[in-house]
């Protein structure tokens, strides 16, 4: 297959009019560049240009090829231009896969100021409701980069972002309204929303409770914390979630759990040294996990909650 260089060789020939002055702009000697040019005949079949007496002619056939050489060659020069802008991490695409609590609770600012600061970077965002699928989804080039709980396992870089804390949530009018935080214990027996198996939630809340040999009455299970929160605040049972998946702001009422019990939050990766992965963790840890109040679900700057 015909080298670049040796299209830019013939460019430069149609271009300059004499193999001298090619050479020239293309800072080569004179023999570098016929060898080139002679290189490029061969995987051709055919000349591109005359030896005359006096200099050379371009032929109707180097004329054909230095027409497409030109886009060829534009397009390099694009690539190029492309892979440095990337590399500078101020271009290129990057892919992120999150918790779906992680979206409005965590990502938004960071995803606004990528949008401002350096809009050629194009942001693909995905969402899911289970850490270990988003996992295979990183190991089989899904993704670049993962942000949410941590997984069963992973052999993937991975930077720990904060930690989160799980909370209980129930119906505004609950009994639980009267006291600060709720025991693992006091779920027994309360109607339970729960988790599809194939949330990690469901599983991490069966091994939680299981510590405390305290047994949970299901009475519906969801894939979503976010709905979790909203089904338990209309009434429906109490739940346990993590404080992102208050983002929303559901109208419900919030406790913290006795003892307070945490979650991390990671950024996983399988490129830690890529450059728009590497600035976007950073970015995530310049700015770190939003402070909740755990007794209204609300962030700092948010509007006042409701009275319940």
């Amino acid at each position: 297959m015909a080298t670049l260089r040796a299209l830019e060789c013939l460019v430069a020939l149609v271009d300059e009019g004499s193999v001298t002055k090619a050479a020239g702009v293309l800072h080569m000697s004179q023999p570098a560049l016929s060898h080139q040019i002679a290189a490029l005949e061969r995987e051709l079949g055919t000349p591109v240009v005359e030896r005359l007496t006096r200099g050379i002619r371009v032929t109707v056939a180097g004329r054909a090829v230095a027409e497409e050489a030109r886009v060829a060659l534009a397009a390099a020069s694009r690539a190029v231009q492309v892979g440095r802008r990337v590399g500078e991490g101020v271009g290129g695409r990057l892919r992120i896969a999150c918790a779906e609590t992680m979206t409005a609770w965590l990502l938004v600012p960071v995803l606004r100021r990528w949008r401002t600061h350096w809009p050629e970077v194009r942001l693909d965002l995905m969402e899911f409701t289970s850490a270990d699928r988003m996992i295979e989804y990183l190991m089989g080039d899904g993704t670049d980069l993962v942000v949410g709980p941590e997984p069963t396992a992973t052999s993937a870089h991975v930077d720990v972002l904060g930690r989160e804390e799980m909370v209980v949530v129930a119906s505004p009018g609950h009994p639980f309204a009267d006291r600060a935080s709720v025991a693992v214990e006091e779920l027994a027996g309360e109607p339970f929303v729960h988790y599809d198996p194939e949330n990690g939630m469901g599983v991490w809340i069966d091994q939680f409770v299981a510590t405390r040999q305290t047994d949970l009455t299901v009475v519906l299970r969801t894939r979503s914390p976010r709905t979790a929160a909203q089904l338990a605040g209309a009434g429906m049972g109490v739940t346990i979630v993590p404080v992102s998946a208050l983002a929303g702001r559901p109208s419900a009422l919030v406790r913290r759990l006795e003892p307070r019990v945490h979650r991390d939050i990671l950024a996983v990766t399988m490129v830690p040294s890529d450059a728009l992965v590497r600035r976007f963790i950073a970015d995530l840890r310049r700015r770190g996990l939003p402070k909740v109040n755990t007794a209204t679900g609300d962030r700092p700057g948010d509007r006042p909650a409701a009275k319940e």
